[in-house]
């Protein structure tokens, strides 16, 4: 590992300063014989590295060749031993060089480093010297002198060093000696030839090398006795040298060799040919035997062979020759352009790497040489990429911006490299980069906030709406789940109300709404990823529940049917435009599904009354007139403005009348229509209640005989009739009567049928008790006020309060009493028989009935209901003026007047005996148990 350095290389007059850190290189040196069989062991690259063994693999070693190089060796990442890859044959890669060496790099990345090796081939004895032809002929003229010397063409070995040719031996004969030096073998005649004893020898050569075990080669040496040719051919060099380029074209002349011979006639000519030289020579290089020009007949690859060294002989006729050395040095050509080639690449990338991350490891190789071979990379602009230069003829390709996979996600990227040849040349290589995407991105609503309007009464599991959310991350992080957020609606988890697909994001109701229980609402729905961690927003749904007409009027006033019978009074002398009464209903939907519209489908005197189509109040049209029929049904209907329109029905029963005197019975006052169809109900419960009644009332009469003698109650100004005191086949039920005063109402209706009776009216006093309420009262509660009545014969006097003037004593319009009558000084009245009760009620309603006649129209039947501004607190104090309603009679201690005053407002109230159709009972008689309390309490 060697330190920091700092590296300075000189570039065409520019100087290019680059500062490798923390890079290990050197140079591993390695011999090895040649011919080492596949796999067998170099050397151990992790050892002599300092490197552990694993790291190779994991810093992915890789030895580096040129793309047209052969690779004959390789790693074992397992144990970090070098080892042979592939036949190496040291003569077929170096020739006859004497140091054959292989130059290879090791590329180790994490960080970036570059190791060359040299591997020294030794060259082993696998060749035999060999001589470049089988037999060699020789000519020699019979007068050759002894010593006279003949040049013998050289054995030649494939090896070098020791195992090259190293000797050479002549078989013994009588003629011939041999002489070498060096390469340069001479066959000397050692005596004199004799043509005529002999004319041809074969003599045997043979050519041994230095190697264990030794080698040779043999050839034969045929001489022909001749005549004299004493001088052989002479080069006019001894060496020739020339310059061919590169890829020159077939045919182009390299070098003339030239040779001369002194002789004359056939001795003296001279014939060309190649010497020993290897097959590659003989396939590119071709030589003229007549004219000694050496010829391109193949391509010339300066990348391939930078120089060829050719032997050449020129022989003459008789067969004497000489050689020459012909030098041939390729130049080189720019024909190679640079070669771009990807030695790491990290794909894909992912989205949140860093700027300045190296993801790839470019190499770059030209085969030219020299200035050809300088190379310039580059790449193109726009992308978020750069070059930046590493050892050699290494770039790192690293990030310089943000990678954002969601704007571009695969990135095309051409890297071109040109060299510094004229013409220069260039190549470029594409490399696909595609970035890998991070879940860095949430879920986004289409929209700020959704809307649903659903329609109320809507069928569960409809689809109220649907949301969308887009997420541009990839695959499972762009994957989009909706869920509902938990929550409460009106104290009711949210789910409960609605669910969300998870995949479509459409939005089910999971109940049917209701309108007038819940008008909106709304919903957080949740996008989430599948990204990890995931990602996740919200959005607002506002459901709004949309009112559908599903609920028809209801009717406050009148009373439904079945609950009570409300009758109205109309005075008869009413006008036209004159407010008899109002029908009040509301309707729970809302707009235009409770706008209420009044109309009257049925009435008794189709033109006597109308209402209002929007306000339900109902007025006279005309005047009333006598001949009217007293009795006035309406059947009012009350319509919705919704599609379809609901309705509901009311009966409205009016009575034209200004005394309750002139009322005739009051249970024909219903519709004939529902009589028919209680007809037969009616016969029946009417037999039994009949039957009862008869029995009841004997009971009653007995019971009021007991009592004959028991006060009439008076409360406050009102009068109340205890059960004890109802006339038969009476009964209390709840009501709200709408005449003008300030007066509340309790009803007294018949209980024999659903049909109902007139009500008969008491008023209470303002103070009593509150607007909104209907004051009740039992027969417990007036005994409580006045205590027990039926210990004494005689009735206690009343308090000395209980006295009023003539002007204090209110009565019907105009009325004027008598003298004041002085109270407490005589006993209570006898209680009222029941037909004195009864006339007296009457008179009571016929005294209201006057007394409302005079407030003109448009108030007439109205009751506090209407308006809740409308109380008692109008009502005059009527406390201090107590007296009988419809009676202008007072209160006094004078038996005789009090008996007087009675009988008169009997005879005025009382209608004509075939008008009334209520018997006159019979009085009372005292019971048994009344005689014994009276008795006792006489003793005392």
């Amino acid at each position: 590992m060697m330190d920091p350095k700092i590296i300075l290389f000189y570039t065409r007059g520019f100087h290019f300063l680059l500062l490798f850190s923390h890079v290990a290189y050197g140079d591993l040196s390695y011999s090895f014989p040649e011919e080492m069989k596949r796999r067998s062991v170099i050397g151990n690259l992790a050892k002599d590295l300092g490197l552990e063994t694993g790291a190779l693999s994991n810093r992915r070693a890789r030895i580096d060749t040129d793309g047209t190089d052969k690779r004959y060796c390789d790693i074992n990442l397992n144990n970090g031993e070098l080892i042979v890859a592939d036949r190496i044959d040291r003569e077929g890669l170096c020739g006859e060089k004497a140091s054959c060496i292989l130059k290879h790099e090791i590329v180790l990345e994490n960080p970036l480093e570059l190791h060359r090796i040299s591997l020294h081939i030794q060259d082993i004895n696998d060749n035999s010297p060999q001589f470049n032809e089988d037999s060699i002929n020789l000519e020699i003229h019979e007068l050759a002198v002894r010593g006279a010397r003949f040049v013998i063409e050289e054995a030649h070995d494939a090896d070098v060093g020791q195992n090259s040719v190293q000797q050479y031996s002549l078989k013994k004969n009588d003629n011939f000696v041999l002489a070498a030096n060096g390469n340069t073998i001479h066959l000397i005649l050692d005596k004199e030839l004799d043509r005529e004893k002999q004319q041809e020898i074969n003599l045997l050569l043979t050519a041994l090398d230095g190697g264990s075990p030794q080698r040779s080669g043999t050839v034969v040496i045929h001489v022909t006795v001749l005549d004299a040719n004493d001088n052989e051919p002479v080069f006019s060099q001894t060496v020739y040298k020339a310059s061919l380029p590169e890829n020159s074209p077939v045919d182009t002349v390299v070098v003339t060799v030239s040779a001369t011979d002194a002789d004359e006639g056939i001795n003296g000519d001279v014939t060309y040919d190649f010497g020993h030289v290897t097959e590659v020579v003989k396939k590119i290089f071709s030589i003229d035997r007549k004219s000694g020009e050496i010829r391109v007949i193949g391509a010339v690859d300066y990348e391939t062979t930078t120089s060829y060294e050719i032997r050449v002989k020129a022989k003459d006729g008789l067969g004497l020759s000489s050689y020459a050395k012909a030098i041939i040095s390729v130049t080189d050509v720019n024909d190679n352009a640079p070669v771009v080639n990807i030695k790491s690449l990290t794909n894909p990338i992912p989205e949140d790497t860093t700027p300045g991350t190296e993801v790839g490891i470019i190499n770059v190789q030209d085969r030219d040489s020299e200035r050809n071979r300088q190379v310039r990379c580059s790449i193109q602009q726009g992308a978020p990429f750069k070059l930046v230069p590493s050892i050699k003829n290494y770039y790192s390709l690293v990030t310089t911006g943000q990678l954002d996979r969601e704007l571009v996600s695969d990135y095309n990227i051409t890297i071109t490299a040109t060299d510094e040849g004229s013409p220069p040349l260039s190549s470029s290589k594409s490399v696909q980069l595609s970035v890998a995407d991070i879940n860095d991105n949430p879920p986004v609503f289409e929209d700020q906030s959704y809307s649903a309007y659903v329609s109320e009464n809507n069928k569960p599991g409809s689809t109220l709406c649907s949301v969308t959310a887009r997420d541009p991350d990839w695959r499972q992080n762009g994957t989009v789940i909706y869920s509902v957020l938990p929550g409460e609606v009106n104290g009711a988890p949210v789910s409960s109300y609605v669910s969300v697909n998870g995949d479509t994001g459409v939005i089910h109701a999971v109940r049917s709404f209701d309108y007038e229980q819940l008008r909106s609402f709304k919903v957080q729905v949740m996008a989430r990823d599948n990204g990890s961690p995931p990602l996740s927003s919200n959005v607002t749904v506002s459901v709004f529940v949309s009112d559908v007409n599903d609920n028809s009027p209801q009717i406050l006033y009148p009373a439904p049917e079945g609950n009570s019978f409300m009758t109205e009074l109309v005075p008869k002398a009413a006008h036209g435009g004159s407010l008899v009464s109002k029908v009040i209903a509301v309707d729970a939907d809302s707009g235009q599904n409770a706008w209420l519209s009044y109309e009257i489908v049925k009435s008794t005197d189709p033109g006597l009354f109308t209402i209002g189509v929007h306000s339900g109040e109902i007025r006279t049209q005309r005047d009333i007139s006598e001949s009217d029929s007293m009795k006035q049904n309406l059947i009012v209907a009350v319509k919705d403005n919704g599609q379809p329109s609901l309705s509901a029905t009311c009966s409205m029963y009016l009575l034209i009348s200004d005394n309750l005197a002139e009322v005739p019975e009051l249970k024909d006052i219903s519709y004939d229509e529902k009589n028919s169809k209680l007809t037969s109900y009616l016969i029946i419960a009417l037999v039994s209640v009949s039957t009862f009644f008869l029995t009841f009332i004997i009971i009653i009469l007995g019971v009021r005989f007991c009592r004959r003698r028991k006060p009439r109650l008076l409360f406050d100004g009102a009068v109340a009739i205890p059960s004890a005191y109802l006339p038969p086949n009476y009964a209390d039920v709840d009501g709200t009567g709408t005449l003008r005063s300030a007066y509340n109402y309790d009803a007294y209706l018949t209980t024999g049928s659903r049909t109902s009776d007139f009500k008969f009216v008491t008023s209470y006093n303002d103070n009593t008790l509150p607007a909104d309420q209907t004051l009740r009262k039992s027969p417990s509660d007036f005994s409580d006020m006045f205590g027990d009545c039926d210990g004494s014969p005689e009735q206690k006097p009343p308090n000395n309060d209980w006295r009023f003037t003539q002007g204090q004593r209110p009565g019907p319009s105009g009325a004027t009493g008598g003298p004041e009558v002085a109270m407490g000084t005589g006993p209570w009245p006898q209680p009222p028989t029941e037909a004195e009760q009864l006339q007296a009620l009457m008179a009571a309603a016929n005294e209201v009935s006057e007394a409302t006649a005079t407030l003109g129209p448009g108030t007439m039947g109205l009751s506090t209901r209407y308006s809740p501004q409308f109380t008692l607190q109008h009502v005059p104090d009527y406390r201090q003026n107590v007296y009988i309603p419809g009676s202008t009679a007072t209160l006094t201690s004078n038996p005789q007047q009090q008996q007087a005053t009675a009988q008169q407002a009997t005879q005025q109230a009382l209608p004509p005996p075939q008008a009334s159709a209520q018997p006159e009972p019979p009085k009372a008689a005292q019971t048994p148990a009344s005689k014994k309390k009276s008795t006792k309490k006489e003793k005392k």
